[in-house]
């Protein structure tokens, strides 16, 4: 398994070498796919050996999780190029027939039609239906042959050139740590143990604002955001206060 990690970690690597200069020597915008987190991590890490060439980061929205990265300036190459991304809405033609779908449902029956993950960004689920965020690669054939999910006829179409999602609604909880230490915060929002906490670190699934966080006693400000894989991810908000017993008592809003 660390092999196969280390292969792809390489390739990745190389990736990001070949677009970031051909974008600088050819005087062009070169893009990668899709990127999780797991990727985002790789160029996080190689960011200083690509930065010559300039890069962005977006997903289509803002706070995208999944992130394309444009390799390229405007103020070098004078000229801009917008990201090759689609916004496609998934919606049953009879709502009040369909199924309730997750997240996991939508993502599912796209991978059912072959569809390479790196073509598709963040899925956002509303009442009945979706978002998602694609490379303009494959919005054609979705809109064209993305039909069901489960057992629930679906349409796909382009969405409304100005549309934006709406913002997550997040659940506020309300916890009282010791300090706004990263590893307490995530043990008490996802009543981990300590042990479980650290877990997340030495494998390397803990991000905070997008880049991987390797330091367990790392502290928090405001407004910054923990995404704990296989758990979600949650954002710190302005409610902090000191309890009677010289605890934090921290608001924050959770993602699931």
């Amino acid at each position: 398994m660390a092999q196969e990690n280390d292969k792809e970690t390489k390739q990745w690597e190389n990736r990001f070498r070949d677009l970031a200069g051909r974008s600088y020597t050819q005087g062009i915008y070169t893009f990668t796919g899709f990127l999780g987190l797991a990727q985002q991590d790789i160029f996080w890490q190689q960011e200083r050996e690509v930065s010559y060439a300039g890069y962005s980061l977006y997903g289509g929205y803002p706070d995208a999780e999944r992130v394309v990265v444009r390799f390229g300036e405007e103020r070098e190459l004078g000229y801009a190029v917008p990201f090759p991304i689609v916004c496609l809405h998934l919606k049953p033609p009879q709502q009040k027939f369909a199924e309730e779908l997750s997240h996991r449902d939508f993502l599912g029956a796209l991978m059912n039609l072959g569809i390479d993950r790196g073509t598709l960004g963040d899925i956002r689920v509303g009442e009945k239906e979706a978002w998602l965020f694609c490379l303009d690669t494959v919005s054609e054939f979705l809109c064209q042959n993305f039909r069901k999910v489960k057992h629930t006829p679906i349409s796909c179409s382009v969405a409304e050139a100005d549309f934006m999602p709406a913002p997550e609604r997040p659940e506020q909880l309300t916890v009282q740590v010791s300090s706004l230490r990263v590893d307490a915060l995530i043990a008490k929002v996802y009543n981990l143990s300590r042990e479980k906490s650290l877990e997340l670190f030495r494998a390397g699934k803990v991000y905070v604002d997008g880049r991987p966080c390797l330091n367990n006693d790392r502290f928090l400000k405001t407004g910054e955001t923990v995404n704990a894989r296989g758990f979600g991810k949650f954002r710190l908000t302005e409610g902090i206060r000191e309890t009677k017993k010289g605890r934090l008592a921290i608001e924050v809003a959770v993602y699931r």
